[in-house]
């Protein structure tokens, strides 16, 4: 019986709190119809949101699983002074506001900033621009590829990089050949997570960005534009759509495990 109330719990749990908010959002993106809702996104400013947002994204993942492949090999591979204090500073994103990392950048290159007033002499731009947002989403999503690799690389041991090692292979064949290879499963999660948190990052990017629509406004803070200016059904649709790009990236997350299930079953 008390397992039957758990299962029952569980389940009523996340039908409130996963699948009832999805729901309304796409409920009240249609309730004009399908067409009313396409059209909101071909406004301009719309468009520009939406893309910034992918290059945003595509730079700031991409950098992420660079550094946090080799972060995640440094920490684990090797012993030296100041290990602990690094992977302090890794999780750090994960433990400050948002809108306080946003702030932290305003203050380093705001006009008023430590280093604002002379980028401002070379005509360089960071706050209130694109190199401001990609600064804020790599921040905020920088933990997530490294936490996600570590376990598996500390189960990896180092046995066989030695070998290669001792074979003759450089640094990078080691990596490439011997030790991402181990970790693959575990960079796609990592790779997808950094992904789906890059999208809907809006707490830093909102306070560095200057939200000036059509050049420095993503999907978060144009939704949030439209609906103060009561515009609900082109908010939601441009949440339903975000929505729907950041479940994608999580659901591809299990794809390995179901394709493994699906060959298992096959055999």
């Amino acid at each position: 019986m008390t397992r039957y109330v758990v299962w029952g719990a569980s389940w009523l749990f996340i039908l409130v709190v996963l699948v009832t908010p999805p729901a309304l959002v796409l409920t009240e993106a249609l309730k004009d119809g399908l067409a009313a809702s396409l059209a909101t996104l071909s406004d301009p400013d719309a468009q520009s949101a939406i893309w910034l947002t992918l290059r945003v994204s595509a730079v700031a993942v991409t950098l992420n699983t660079v550094f946090g492949i080799l972060a995640a090999w440094v920490l684990v591979k090797f012993r030296f002074p100041g290990r602990q204090f690094l992977q302090i500073l890794v999780e750090l994103p994960l433990s400050i506001s948002p809108v306080v990392s946003g702030l932290v950048w305003l203050l380093l290159f705001g006009a008023q900033g430590w280093f604002g007033p002379l980028l401002e002499r070379w005509n360089i731009h960071i706050a209130f621009a694109v190199p401001g947002i990609i600064l804020a989403t790599l921040f905020v999503t920088l933990p997530y590829v490294v936490r996600t690799v570590m376990p598996v690389m500390e189960v990896q041991g180092r046995d066989a990089e030695e070998a290669a090692v001792l074979a003759g292979a450089g640094f990078l064949q080691v990596l490439w050949h011997v030790t991402l290879p181990g970790v693959r499963g575990a960079l796609l999660s990592g790779v997808l997570l950094t992904t789906a948190r890059a999208l809907g990052e809006f707490g830093a990017v909102s306070v560095v960005s200057g939200h000036i629509p059509g050049e420095t406004e993503t999907m978060p803070l144009h939704i949030e534009n439209l609906y103060n200016g009561y515009q609900s059904v082109a908010a939601f649709t441009m949440a339903a759509l975000l929505a729907l790009m950041a479940m994608s990236a999580v659901l591809l997350r299990s794809a390995p495990d179901w394709i493994a299930r699906l060959q298992e079953k096959k055999a």
